[in-house]
C-alpha cells in the first residue's frame, strides 16, 4: 500500500519539477494563477487518493503524520523557503492550545514542518468546510474539530469537549485566534476569545506561533514570487489557575507577544527586498 502512495508522491513531484521550469519563464500575472490553481488541483487529487486510508484507520495521528510529510514536497515547486524556530517547545510532550496569525491558504504549508515534529495534533476549523469535499471527509476522519461561528454557545461547547483531548491524550490543538485570513501586512486582526476559553478550560498553556509576512504574494498585484517564511513558536503561557473572568487580559497579553514578534520577524525577512519588486510595508509602520 505504502510503495502505491510512493509512486503517487513521486508522480506528484516529477509534474511539479517539469512545471516549474515552465513557470520560472513565464509572467507574473500567468504564474501567480496558475501557482494557485496548481496548489488547489493537486491537493484535491491527493485527499482524493488517500482518504480510503483515513477511513481505514480513523483519527490515527501517524496516518495523519505520513501523509503531511508526503504532501510537503510540494513545497519545492514554489522557491518559499521555510525556517522553524523553537521547535523544542511544539515537540514537548504535553497537551495544549496552539494559536497565530493566519495570513493564507499557504499556512497548510508552513503547517506541515510544524505537524512533523508535534507528535499528536489536530485544527479547529470552522464548521463550513465539513461540507467541501473531499477536504471535509479527510478531516473529519482525521479528527479536526469543526466549530459553529454562527453560534457562539455551541461553537463554546464543541472546545469544552477538547479538554479530555488535551489533558488525557496529550494532544495540542492548534487556532486561527484572527477567525479569517488576513492579507494586511501592517497589522493583526484582533484575536477571537474561543481559544483562551478552551485553554482556561482544560488549563493547559497557550503556545503563540508568529508566521512573518508573505511579501511575496499579492492578490492585488497578481503576482507571487521566491520567497523565505520564518515560524517561530514563542515559550508557553501557563493558564493554570486563570478563571473564565482572565479570558480577555490573556487574549490580549498572547496578541500583543504576536505582534511585536511579527514587527520583528517583518524587518527581518524584507531586510534586504527591492522596494520595485516588493512593496509591503512592515507591521505597525504605513
Amino acid at each position: 500500500m505504502w510503495d502505491f502512495f510512493s509512486s503517487i508522491t513521486v508522480c506528484f513531484l516529477n509534474t511539479w519539477i517539469f512545471l516549474k521550469k515552465y513557470l520560472y519563464s513565464a509572467p507574473y500575472k500567468i504564474r501567480y494563477h496558475l501557482y494557485f490553481f496548481i496548489f488547489y488541483f493537486s491537493a484535491l487529487i491527493y485527499l482524493l487518493v488517500i482518504w480510503p486510508v483515513f477511513f481505514l484507520y480513523p483519527k490515527n495521528v501517524k496516518i495523519v503524520k505520513f501523509f503531511i510529510g508526503t504532501f510537503k514536497h510540494i513545497t519545492k515547486l514554489y522557491d518559499v523557503k521555510w525556517e522553524l524556530r523553537g521547535a523544542e517547545i511544539l515537540a514537548e510532550d504535553r497537551g495544549a492550545v496552539i494559536v497565530s496569525n493566519h495570513q493564507s491558504t499557504f499556512d497548510v504549508l508552513g503547517l506541515i514542518y510544524i505537524w512533523e515534529v508535534v507528535d499528536k495534533l489536530t485544527m479547529v476549523v470552522k464548521k463550513e468546510l465539513l461540507y467541501l469535499m473531499p477536504f471535509g471527509l479527510v478531516a473529519y476522519l482525521a479528527g479536526f474539530i469543526f466549530i459553529d461561528r454562527k453560534n457562539p454557545e455551541r461553537a463554546y461547547y464543541q472546545l469544552q469537549a477538547t479538554t479530555n483531548v488535551m489533558v488525557k491524550g496529550k494532544t495540542k490543538v492548534w487556532l486561527f485566534p484572527e477567525g479569517t485570513r488576513n492579507r494586511d501586512y501592517t497589522r493583526l486582526l484582533p484575536f477571537k476569545k474561543g481559544a483562551f476559553k478552551m485553554a482556561i478550560a482544560a488549563q493547559v498553556p497557550i503556545i503563540p506561533v508568529v508566521f512573518s509576512p508573505y511579501y511575496f504574494i499579492s492578490k492585488e498585484r497578481e503576482f507571487l514570487k521566491n520567497g523565505r517564511i520564518v515560524i517561530q513558536c514563542l515559550e508557553p503561557i501557563a493558564t493554570k489557575g486563570l478563571s473564565l473572568d482572565h479570558v480577555e487580559e490573556l487574549r490580549k497579553q498572547v496578541q500583543d507577544k504576536i505582534a511585536i514578534v511579527y514587527k520583528d520577524l517583518s524587518r527581518e525577512v524584507m531586510a534586504n527586498l527591492t522596494p520595485s519588486d516588493y512593496q509591503h510595508t512592515v507591521v505597525g509602520e504605513n
